[in-house]
């Protein structure tokens, strides 16, 4: 079993602390910009995250399944994140999901430790909570399940949760309809590029090579909401990203210069394209800095899919047919994996300017 140096986030939480540790609390430029996330929720004025309806994608009426997909491609082109509703993933299936994700974050936390993971040792998958970034030193307000739900052939079950018996099944087969759902958006956007359907999703490692790899974010209640963050505001590196919540707000978008609260809508999923689609695209669909509030009152519970191209075996670059003399290639040929290094560098070196 892997100890962890830092108590895990719910312990701090149920410990009957009224004030966080320092490394939560976040830097004073960003507390300027927290507000208590039922409040932001209830606002009507303002932009509003997109809620496209998939309920004609497919539809064998050109005109209507045109209408369709034109929103959705407005919406990756405004945005890069929308909620997604009729989008083909039975309600059942999802509540099983969040059932066997609620049941495993209320087993006790030494009964989960036997899922650690050790980021230090490189086993990424399992229990874990954030270790500090070591130029800044922050810490977010959660704790997470970790593991890869697709390709089948490559998963370790080994190390999903046993309990409650449904985990694994539920989560199979939502990883798999899941991989469906990703298809049909890839050539969506494909379209709208001007490409062939099958396109992007060849070029992010098609059915074989690309990855579902799935973060349940566990956020305990938080005596001083005002102070911290359960993420701290990133663009997700993914193709694709894919995310149910137990109705609980706290996602925020930043969009045109303001953090924007997205509602919570029901049997909706959540979609950010990410940084490998803005790549590809050079630009034209958006990859949204965005973060996560807690608060006082309620556990928020998200759980993200992370639609990923091999790291190594693929050239992440703007496909040719997007770039021109008008439209010169935005971003360097990168891996995957030197993509994160660029990122985590990057974020190293701001916090350090910061300090």
């Amino acid at each position: 079993m892997v100890t962890s140096v830092l108590p895990r986030v719910e312990s701090l939480a149920s410990s009957g602390i009224q004030a966080i540790p320092k490394e939560y609390v976040r830097p004073q430029e960003e507390l300027n910009s927290i507000g208590n996330v039922f409040e932001e929720e209830k606002k009507e004025e303002g932009p509003q995250v997109p809620t496209i309806d998939l309920r004609d994608i497919d539809s064998e009426d050109e005109a209507v399944r045109q209408k369709c997909r034109e929103e959705l491609k407005k919406a990756a082109v405004d945005w890069g994140v929308m909620h997604l509703v009729n989008h083909g993933i039975s309600d059942e299936l999802i509540n099983r999901v969040k059932i066997a994700g609620k049941q495993f974050f209320d087993l006790s936390v030494e009964e989960k430790e036997k899922y650690a993971n050790d980021q230090a040792s490189g086993k990424i998958q399992g229990y874990g909570s954030k270790l500090a970034n070591n130029a800044s030193g922050q810490l977010e307000w959660e704790d997470y399940f970790f593991h890869l739900v697709y390709p089948e052939d490559k998963r370790d079950l080994s190390i999903w949760p046993k309990t409650p018996s449904d985990y694994v099944e539920a989560t199979a087969e939502y990883g798999r309809q899941l991989r469906g759902l990703a298809t049909k958006i890839f050539s969506v956007l494909s379209l709208g590029l001007g490409l062939e359907e099958g396109r992007l999703e060849k070029e992010v490692g098609g059915l074989e090579e690309l990855l579902l790899q799935m973060k349940i974010n566990y956020y305990p209640i938080c005596p001083q909401p005002e102070l911290a963050l359960g993420v701290e505001a990133h663009t997700d590196i993914s193709a694709l990203t894919f995310i149910l919540h137990n109705m609980v707000p706290g996602l925020q978008l930043f969009y045109q210069g303001k953090w924007v609260t997205a509602k919570c809508v029901p049997n909706s999923i959540i979609m950010h394209v990410g940084d490998t689609i803005e790549i590809l695209s050079n630009g034209k669909y958006k990859s949204i800095l965005h973060r996560g509030l807690v608060n006082k009152e309620k556990v928020r519970i998200s759980w993200a899919v992370f639609c990923e191209p091999p790291k190594e075996k693929i050239i992440l670059k703007p496909l040719p047919e997007v770039v021109s003399e008008k439209e010169p290639a935005l971003f360097p040929p990168r891996t995957f994996a030197q993509h994160i290094q660029h990122k985590l560098f990057k974020k190293t070196q701001d916090a350090l300017a910061s300090k």
